[in-house]
């Protein structure tokens, strides 16, 4: 067995990489990073063999970054907890792998295998690229006439002037199907950059998304094929739209409750009549995140509840941070009055609400949440592909 240090310079065809003192417990406080490079002309596949680092929905505390080149390149992904990405394939013949660890919880690290594998078939041998044109359009290697290839990462970075949003549509879409997209998929994120809190949604199989619209000027598109399995593809459109500022008739939205970690239980927000208003239909789209799930723990903290929810299908993802351990998907939300809307922990609740900077979800006294049957399943997959 090799002996595993804190980074290196590592080449050829194919090797293997892993944290300092692997299986051992790697140690606290450290920073190690790994300089890939294969031969020229080929691209880097960094499949992980063996994941195990303190778990946090965010990965804030200890995580592996994999980035593009060996410097200042664009990060493919962050990786934290023990569910292993797909296989992570960079854009030339070098990749930067990056682990940090903080001074708490640790596990027993990582493993992965890097190997040479050959850019995809066609002339334009990566795609991606930036996008500043007020529309245009972007797909896959080889759309429309094959599959896409195996083993590609695609990043679409979108820029709208700063006083616009960016409205993105996919017309066709057909990506391998994985009930947690674990293989194949496109992940879609507000900002230039792939980081998980700031996710809005990961999509597969062949229903394409709901259109999304940016909070912002700038929007990140990430597609990733594995190794295995490929499909048809898709093609998406975009275009800049400027922003509206909110009518007296638009339910209220983030903008009229601080979107902090810090939202206090005030009297006047507490004293609203505890009675959810309109219709499922009516609060989708004001709602940042829509779910189904089970109440798993629920604690009362300054006169708020925090409570974790396990989840049994998401509608509407949003910035909610979601995590996933084996095939059981959870999120945390507060119910900033505690007594309003009333929830009780082992019975199920469709739940809509806001999110705050941290990737948990906000339920306020107008919040609308309600007890879940199977029954309402039909009318939620309906409003799915619903267009706000």
């Amino acid at each position: 067995r090799p002996t595993f240090t804190c980074g290196g310079v590592v080449s050829g065809e194919s090797g293997f990489i892993g944290s300092e003192g692997f299986p051992g417990v790697y140690p606290p406080n450290s920073k190690c990073t790994w300089k890939i490079t294969v031969p020229e002309g080929k691209v880097v596949v960094l499949s992980f063999r063996y994941l195990d680092l303190e778990s946090d929905n965010l990965c804030r505390y200890d995580f592996v970054d994999i980035y593009n080149g060996h410097a200042n390149g664009q990060r493919i992904g962050r990786f934290c907890g023990t569910v292993k990405p797909g296989a992570l394939v960079s854009n030339s013949n070098k990749m930067l792998v990056q682990m940090t660890s903080d001074a708490n919880t640790a596990g027993s690290g990582f493993i992965a295998k890097f190997s040479a594998a050959e850019p995809h078939e066609r002339g334009d041998q990566y795609c991606g690229g930036r996008l500043e044109k007020p529309s245009g359009s972007f797909q896959t290697p080889n759309w429309p006439e094959r599959d896409y290839p195996a083993g590609v990462t695609c990043s679409w970075h979108i820029v709208a002037p700063k006083n616009q949003l960016i409205e993105l549509k996919f017309e066709k879409f057909d990506v391998e199907r994985d009930n947690y997209c674990r293989y194949d998929y496109v992940a879609v994120f507000n900002g230039g950059e792939v980081n998980d809190a700031k996710r809005i949604g990961k999509y597969c199989g062949d229903s394409p998304p709901a259109p999304i619209l940016s909070e912002r000027n700038e929007l990140l598109i990430q597609f990733l094929s594995d190794l295995s399995l490929t499909a048809d593809g898709f093609i998406g459109h975009y275009k800049f739209r400027p922003k509206k500022l909110p009518t007296t008739t638009v339910p209220p939205t983030t903008t009229t409750v601080p979107a902090t970690s810090t939202v206090k239980p005030t009297v006047a927000l507490c004293q609203q009549k505890c009675k959810r208003s309109g219709t499922l239909e009516s609060n989708y789209c004001s709602s940042n995140f829509v779910i189904t799930g089970t109440v798993i723990t629920a604690i009362t903290r300054a006169g708020s509840l925090h409570a974790t929810i396990s989840i049994i299908n998401v509608y509407k993802e949003g910035n909610l941070a979601i995590q996933q351990a084996g095939k059981s998907m959870s999120a945390k939300i507060i119910v900033v009055c505690k007594q309003c809307p009333l929830i009780r922990r082992g019975l199920n609740y469709i739940i809509m609400g806001q999110v705050d900077e941290d990737g948990r979800g906000k339920v306020f006294p107008n919040s609308f949440v309600m007890s879940f049957k199977t029954k309402n399943s039909k009318i939620l997959n309906a409003l799915k592909n619903k267009t706000c």
